[in-house]
């Protein structure tokens, strides 16, 4: 792990292999240890960045709320010292709306995107009121919000299989501070929708969808990508594709980069 430090703000960052840069943005109460097992598969032809979000893993929260504009500067930053001017981004679930913010503010940066369990749609009323309700009862009980919020990320088919794992990303979950989780959930409640960006930008895009996704309904987000020339692929399991989807996500991303 590296660290440079923004707006007096420790920012964690790992930069792994040699090629095209590859930046890899961890969704909400995950941190960069995510991509552990997928970054030595990506790195054998390619430069793999990870990052720490604002108030995730070992980078330290800058305010009370972290917009996905806040993240995306912090991404900025770190590929700014790396003296990286372009990058394929993939974005698992809010790394996904980090990515996409970072593509409307930096658009000469971004030599492809994959949205990995992810959407371009802001939040709808419900889901804002649903973030409100997640403050709530993360400040009640922090312990018991964390859990029931990863389980929930899996396929029910998967818990059983997937034990051992969800009890690992449950004891990385818990390292994230209640102001990065509480700050995480006001920035994504505000998000704006950057459903344009698949629809008018030229570089290559890739979703990644779950088809038993209990975070994102499957059904909802392929109307996001109706006439337009993102690439779509399609996983039988849940929220977790980095997971429950493994070996088939590698391969997948692989053949992607090729192709850029």
């Amino acid at each position: 792990m590296k660290q440079i430090d923004y707006k007096n703000t420790t920012i964690s960052y790992s930069d792994t292999g040699k090629g095209s840069a590859v930046v890899l943005l961890h969704g909400f109460l995950e941190n960069q240890t995510m991509w552990k097992e997928l970054t030595p598969i990506l790195s054998n032809k390619n430069r793999v960045i990870t990052i720490d979000l604002l108030g995730h893993g070992a980078t330290e929260c800058l305010g009370y709320v972290h917009s996905m504009e806040n993240n995306a500067e912090i991404v900025k930053a770190v590929l700014s010292h790396l003296r990286i001017r372009k990058a394929i981004f993939v974005g698992h679930s809010m790394g996904g709306y980090v990515a996409l913010a970072f593509a409307e503010l930096y658009p000469a940066t971004i030599k492809g995107l994959v949205l990995l369990n992810s959407t371009s749609k802001e939040d709808s009323t419900e889901r804002k009121h649903n973030r409100d309700r997640a403050i709530k009862a993360v400040k009640q009980n922090y312990v018991n919000f964390v859990r029931l919020s990863i389980a929930n990320l899996f396929s029910e088919n998967n818990r059983e299989r997937l034990e051992k794992e969800i009890e690992n990303v449950k004891l990385e979950a818990l390292k994230t501070p209640l102001q990065g989780i509480v700050a995480s959930l006001e920035g994504m409640k505000i998000r704006k929708d950057r459903e344009f960006i698949l629809h008018e930008s030229g570089f290559p895009k890739l979703l990644i969808l779950g088809k038993k996704d209990g975070v994102l309904i499957y059904k909802d987000n392929l109307s996001q990508i109706e006439n337009t020339n993102v690439e779509l692929i399609t996983f039988p399991d849940g929220h977790m594709s980095h997971i429950e989807n493994r070996e088939g996500l590698g391969t997948v991303l692989l053949e992607f980069f090729k192709r850029i």
